[in-house]
């Protein structure tokens, strides 16, 4: 028997409740579709970028730093964007990091946009799955005081079968809500340190230059 089959068995089975838990799970695939789209396109090679910008920077060519962060909408280019824009006048630090401080303000929340969902909706299915089961023996029990003794064994045994389908289905869809969860979260990380890093190091760039000199121009 297949996997498909198997879940295929458990929905048929399992009652009203598969219903609500299937819903769930169409939330959760399209929350983990979205979220793994997104963060993939904001991923970016932020120690490649890095070397080019600092290389621009260490021979006056400001410019062409800017140029370089504004060849791409990506988290990392968007922040350390707005810190060349702030020290093309005066390369200062202070300046230099309140503007990627509030670049860094904008970025976040749509990187972390969603993703939060994702326990909530497996701690959703597992309740479900197991507020199913729950009824489901409730009425397996109901269906055995009324059944003839002879029948009884079996009756209790088929309710409590599909009854047990529910909380089955219910964590399958848990399950893999969970890890993806936790890949999405990793990677969100990730991509948040990567600008915490990189946004220091452009800002240290520019610590020792705080005479109020501005940067020679390509």
């Amino acid at each position: 028997m297949t996997i498909f089959n198997l879940i295929g068995n458990f929905f048929i089975e399992g009652g009203f409740f598969m219903y609500p838990v299937l819903l769930v799970a169409a939330l959760g695939t399209a929350i983990v579709i979205e979220r793994t789209l997104y963060i993939t396109r904001a991923s970016a090679n932020a120690e490649t970028l890095w070397r080019q910008i600092r290389a621009a920077l260490t021979e006056h060519r400001i410019d062409d730093a800017i140029k370089l962060c504004q060849s791409d909408s990506r988290p990392i280019h968007h922040v350390l964007l707005a810190g060349l824009k702030a020290a093309k006048p005066v390369a200062a630090r202070e300046p230099v990091q309140r503007s990627m401080e509030e670049a860094m303000l904008e970025i976040l929340p749509p990187l972390e946009r969603r993703t939060a969902y994702l326990p909530i909706l497996a701690n959703v299915a597992t309740l479900l799955g197991l507020l199913g089961t729950i009824i489901g023996v409730i009425e397996a029990f109901s269906a055995v005081s009324a059944a003839d003794p002879s029948q009884k064994a079996v009756l209790l045994a088929r309710g409590i079968s599909v009854a047990l389908n529910m909380t089955a289905f219910g964590l399958m869809v848990a399950v893999p809500l969970i890890l993806f969860y936790a890949f999405l979260q990793s990677r969100t990380t990730k991509i948040v340190d990567a600008l915490d890093q990189y946004s220091t190091k452009l800002t240290n760039f520019f610590t020792p230059r705080q005479s109020g000199t501005t940067p020679e121009r390509s």
